[in-house]
Parts: C-alpha cells; sequence; structure tokens
C-alpha cells in the first residue's frame, strides 16, 4: 500500500501543475468564460454562439505554444467588460508577442490581437481562431461573405467534410436559435473554416491564412501584423424558446438496445517486454482482445513477436497484429519479410491489420503522396503471408487520415481508426468536450466503411503518433501540451471518466471493437517505472492507474446486451449500461471537475454501487481488485452524487 498521500491535484490529473482559474464575465445577456488568455462559451442567455475565440501561436510541427500572460488587467462593469493583456511565446530558437483586448457589450464581443516578432518566427499557422459549437450548429446554414466582398448560402457540414468547406471567409452568419443570429467579421488576413471533428475537436475552425498556401512559414523579426474577431448579435429568441436549465441532471435507462463492443487493450512494440513482465495484471482484466504491433521500419521484430506470443497464451485473448510497411518497396516482398519474423518468433495472430509507413502522416485532399503499396495491395500480400485469417485496414492513426483516404468497401474483413483527444487544444476542460465529437466521427466512418465490422482504437488521451509534425511534442514538465506522447491525465481520475465517454459513445453507435490506450508505457494502464516522472507513482509502491479498472470492470463485458441510456446533459454525466447474466449494470462518470448529483430514473430496486474517486483513489493504485471489491448498498431510483472525475458503478438484479 503506497504510504504517501497524493494531493488533490495528481489524483484527478496526475500532475502538481493546475490550470488557472477562470472567470465568467458578462454584457447584457452575454456572458463570456475568460481562460488563459482565450474566449470560451460566448453565450446569450442559455444559448451557446460560439465555443470559442483564441489567438494562437503554432510551431512547425504544429504544437501550440503556451503563451506567457503579463500585465492582464479585467475590468467587470454593469455595461459589459474589457480585457487587456500582454502575451509572448518562444522556444530556444525563436520568439514573438502580441498584445490583445478583449471587449463585451450587450451586443457584441471583440477581440483584437497585434503581434511583433522577436525573432524570423517560423510557424504552420498564427494568429485567430474561431470556433462554432456543434449543437444547433452542424447541418444547419450559414451566410458567407467572402475576402472579395462576394455574399452566398452554404451549410456547416453534417457528415464531416475531408476537405475545408469554406474558403476566402469575411464574415460567417449563423441562426443561434430561431430569432437570434449572429455575425462573425474576421479582420487582419483571409481566414478559411474546417471541419474540425476530423480530429475529434468539437467544433467548425475558423482559421486564419490558409493551408492551400505553402506551410511552415516565416514572420519576420520586427515587422508587426494586426488582426481581430468580432461577434455580433442580432434578434432576440422567439418567445418560448429560452432554454431553461432545472440544475438535476438526469440519466434515464430505456430497453436493450444492441450489444456492447468488444473491449480490449493495446501493447506498443516498445513496450512487448515490459508487459510480459506485467502479464498477470493484464490477464486479470480478461481483455476480449489485445493488439499488439510490429513495425518494418525497426528492428526487434522476432523478438517482438516473442514477447505477444506469450501474452497471447497467458492472457487468452484474441491477438490482432498491426504491421507497419516501410513502403520502399513492393507490398508482397515487405509483407513476406514482416511474416518471417512474425513466424521466427512463434507468434500466431488472429487477425492482421496492415498499413504503410506514409499514411501514418497527413497529406491535404487530393494532394499528391508519396509512392505506397495501395489498399488493394496490402490486403492481397497480407492474405498471402497469413492466411486464412481475418485481414483488416483503415488507419492506424486518426479518423482525419481516414476521411482523406477512404478504405474502399469489400477489400478488408474489417475497418480501424484511433482518435486522440489533444491534437488541437489540450486544456482539460477542451479534451473532455472531444467526446461531442463522437457521434459526428462514427457516423461518418460508417458512411466510409458500409456494413463492414468497425473497430476503434487503440486510443488514449496520450498522443499514439503526430501524423502533422516530425514528431510527438516532448512533455518535460508534465504538464498539458498538443500531440504529447506523455500526459499526465492518463494517470489520473480524468482519463477514467474520459474513457467511459468514449466506451458510451462507441456502445450507442454500435461500434464492433474498442481497443483502450495501452497495457504499460505513456499511453498504459498499468504503472511501470519510465524515462519520464510519474508524481507521486515514482516513489509509492502503486501500480495501476484508475483506468485500469475501466478496463478490468468493463472489458468482460464485451458483447453484453446494452440498455439504452439518455443523460440529460451528456457533457457532464456520461452513461453506459448492460444486462450481464441476470443483473443490470450501470456505469455512470463525471466529466467535470465539480460534484454533481445525478437522479437516476428507471433504476429499480436495491442493489450495490462500486466507486472509484478521490477517497479511495490510494486503494485503487495498488488492489487490482478495488472497484469490485469495495461497494454500498442503493435504494430504488437513487440520486448520486460524483465527484470531481468520479465514477459510479451500480449493480442491480434485473426482472425476468
Amino acid at each position: 500500500m503506497p504510504n504517501t498521500k497524493p494531493s488533490k491535484a495528481v489524483i484527478r490529473c496526475g500532475t502538481e501543475i493546475v490550470e488557472a482559474k477562470t472567470r465568467v464575465l458578462k454584457a447584457g445577456r452575454i456572458t463570456a468564460v475568460f481562460d488563459a488568455g482565450t474566449i470560451r462559451h460566448v453565450r446569450y442567455g442559455q444559448h451557446e454562439v460560439l465555443r470559442g475565440i483564441a489567438f494562437l501561436v503554432r510551431d512547425r510541427n504544429w504544437a501550440t505554444y503556451t503563451a506567457k500572460i503579463s500585465n492582464l488587467k479585467i475590468r467587470q462593469q454593469a455595461s459589459g467588460f474589457k480585457i487587456t493583456y500582454d502575451a509572448s511565446c518562444s522556444d530556444t530558437e525563436q520568439s514573438i508577442s502580441y498584445t490583445c483586448s478583449i471587449e463585451g457589450s450587450a451586443n457584441a464581443v471583440a477581440f483584437k490581437a497585434t503581434a511583433s516578432p522577436g525573432t524570423d518566427f517560423l510557424t504552420n499557422r498564427t494568429g485567430f481562431v474561431v470556433l462554432h459549437p456543434l449543437k444547433n450548429v452542424a447541418g444547419e446554414p450559414v451566410e458567407v461573405i467572402h475576402t472579395g466582398g462576394k455574399k452566398r448560402q452554404a451549410k456547416f457540414p453534417g457528415i464531416i467534410s475531408p476537405s475545408q468547406p469554406i474558403f476566402e471567409i469575411r464574415s460567417l452568419k449563423h441562426i443561434v436559435r430561431p430569432g437570434l443570429s449572429a455575425t462573425v467579421l474576421m479582420e487582419g488576413n483571409k481566414f478559411e473554416m474546417e471541419d474540425h471533428r476530423n480530429w475529434m475537436d468539437a467544433s467548425y475552425k475558423t482559421y486564419v491564412c490558409s493551408l492551400l498556401d505553402p506551410w511552415p512559414y516565416t514572420l519576420k523579426k520586427g515587422v508587426s501584423f494586426d488582426q481581430s474577431i468580432t461577434v455580433s448579435l442580432s434578434g432576440k429568441p422567439k418567445q418560448g424558446d429560452r432554454s431553461k436549465s432545472s440544475g438535476t441532471i438526469t440519466v434515464s435507462l430505456g430497453k436493450p438496445a444492441g450489444k456492447l463492443p468488444a473491449i480490449g487493450v493495446a501493447i506498443p512494440m516498445a513496450e512487448a517486454e515490459n508487459t510480459l513482465a506485467h502479464v498477470e495484471l493484464v490477464a486479470a482484466s480478461k481483455p476480449a482482445h489485445i493488439i499488439c504491433q510490429i513495425d518494418g521500419r525497426q528492428t526487434g521484430q522476432a523478438e517482438a513477436a516473442k514477447h505477444f506470443q506469450a501474452i497471447k497464451e497467458k492472457t487468452v485473448a484474441h491477438l490482432t497484429l498491426e504491421i507497419i510497411l516501410p513502403a520502399k518497396a513492393s507490398a508482397h516482398d515487405e509483407m513476406q519479410t514482416m511474416a518471417s519474423h512474425v513466424q521466427k518468433g512463434g507468434l500466431k495472430p488472429d487477425a492482421v491489420v496492415v498499413t504503410q509507413a506514409h499514411d501514418l502522416k497527413s497529406f491535404q485532399p487530393n494532394t499528391p503522396r508519396p509512392w505506397g503499396p495501395t489498399y488493394e495491395d496490402m490486403a492481397t500480400a497480407a492474405r498471402a503471408a497469413f492466411p486464412g485469417i481475418k485481414i483488416g485496414g483503415g488507419m492506424l492513426s486518426y479518423f482525419t487520415e481516414l476521411n482523406r483516404k477512404p478504405t474502399p468497401r469489400g477489400v478488408f474483413d474489417f475497418i480501424s481508426h484511433s482518435v486522440c483527444p489533444i491534437v488541437h487544444a489540450a486544456d482539460d476542460v477542451s479534451v473532455m468536450e472531444t467526446l461531442e465529437s463522437l457521434p459526428s466521427i462514427f457516423a461518418s466512418a460508417r458512411k466510409i466503411i458500409g456494413k463492414a465490422p468497425y473497430h476503434l482504437g487503440p486510443s488514449s488521451i496520450p498522443c499514439r503518433d503526430n501524423p502533422y509534425g516530425a514528431a510527438v511534442t516532448p512533455n518535460p514538465d508534465n504538464s498539458r501540451h498538443c500531440l504529447a506522447k506523455i500526459d499526465p491525465r492518463q494517470r489520473g481520475l480524468f482519463a477514467a471518466a474520459w474513457n467511459i465517454g468514449l466506451l458510451a459513445a462507441a456502445a450507442e453507435a454500435g461500434l464492433d471493437s474498442v481497443t483502450l490506450g495501452a497495457a504499460t508505457g505513456p499511453q498504459g494502464v498499468i504503472y511501470t517505472k519510465g524515462n519520464h516522472a510519474q508524481a507521486w507513482y515514482d516513489s509509492c509502491n502503486a501500480m495501476l492507474f484508475p483506468v485500469y479498472h475501466i478496463l478490468r470492470g468493463l472489458a468482460p463485458a464485451s458483447g453484453a446486451r446494452r440498455i439504452d441510456t439518455q443523460s440529460s446533459h451528456p457533457a457532464h454525466i456520461a452513461a453506459l449500461a448492460f444486462q450481464s447474466s441476470n443483473t443490470n449494470v450501470l456505469w455512470l462518470a463525471n466529466l467535470t471537475a465539480k460534484a454533481t448529483t445525478v437522479k437516476l430514473v428507471g433504476w429499480n430496486g436495491t442493489g450495490s454501487i462500486h466507486r472509484l474517486s478521490e477517497r479511495n483513489f490510494v486503494s485503487a493504485a495498488s488492489n487490482p481488485r478495488h472497484f469490485e471489491s469495495k461497494a454500498s448498498g442503493t435504494r430504488p431510483n437513487p440520486s448520486i452524487t460524483l465527484g470531481a472525475y468520479e465514477i459510479a458503478g451500480l449493480t442491480r438484479t434485473h426482472e425476468q
């Protein structure tokens, strides 16, 4: 048992670094949240107008700098608000500084910035981004005024667009609610829109400059530039169209609807030996499958294959092998080489997913790609090298890449892709909000792949790979960074709650398989000593991250009969229910940092409740059976209060 108590920050998010506090500002019926230099959740009453406005600085690998803010002044008056601040971004090679002002009045919010590079500054994008929310916006009309002055009517995409839906933007006007419209004016450069849902962001993003132009580009030292965003509201919601919040969140249980996906865990090639050393913990979680990977660009394939086979035998799990072809010779020749390594290691996979190295990187739609084998070439080669087993295709990276290079139907036995919530933003609120994009991703992927079995993952909060730059982002300070291989929240309650949200959305969409992160390593569910610091864990004899108990609690229920659940506020409470033998099981996750009370509707009869919370975190970190062994009774139709990122599992015997 660990002999020291971790801090609340470590329990929640795996790091002692706490995010800056936010502040809600008001101007008439307009409210906006000021958060570390950005504006979030611009609302008119209860209606969300914009998800956010931010002035961002990115490097040549698409990583976003964390701005250092100084001289911050916030003035809230009866008539509105005004914020001013200075900011700077730098690394060992380059720097840029800028000043910002944000003003809110009864019918408008204006955000202005003046920037000046302190050195020649190489960037993929520097300037404003505007985020439109999904609710009441997806698939709806938008009036566009282009940079040349032409006005036209368009729509926010319903199915996720692989390319930019709107170019050369000066302003966008959309209906927030019947009777209320918002116009967003963008000045200082040209702007274009991308469907941010591609990358799991819960928004449409309009950003400065164009991806059709060369990037990275250089901002010249000492050459200042101005940009501004002004959102203006007109009209007011029609009478009877005013959203009201009762303050009570309900989760209602309905009828059986489909099945839970098969739930498993991944084992990266670099973690094969490490995972084998902890295989008893993996086996105890009873994963429906394990996904292992052999990269043809690396060495040690046969040794990794040997470890994978040993893990397979000890876990008795279905083993899917991901194979990455170097794409330097024919698919047939490279696959035969890979098969020889697999056979030398004694590995007998139950299924194979094949890809090639170039498909690990992102390319704009309709742009030339380096030479590489086609989907058809890879499928044929895999079937010849591994006869009699299922062959899968798709992308080992994110939905974006599948959307931009769709798999032809009928070529593979199943299709897979992954998701990652820290591609564009890494703060806690944005990461949890990515769950809102999942229904769109799943519906869009299903449109691409048809009726083929749909596999998701391996997916976790840390970045598995960076398709958009040369490498993943280093994270030596255990902070929150975009596209980082190491993310401290993987070690906290935060990741457990996020994974419940992921599984709940996948189950509702009818996915066939979901793979969580990895057994060990930066994306892992089991603690092992690494080259990176892991707050509290490194100084205690703990061995498990909270997300381990999600895998152990839900993997044995793979394929169980799902029970429909409806959360009245899915952005705050995620819910997943199913029938197991003669027992009904309900999992709840608080997706926020605030204690929340949930009223259950349709949960009749007495039963038991298991919790994963701040109070029992230390026990959960050292006891593999913690979640199922710690329980208390529940009453019919209970109201349950969940602390920050707390997980609750309820069970009761269902009526025959």
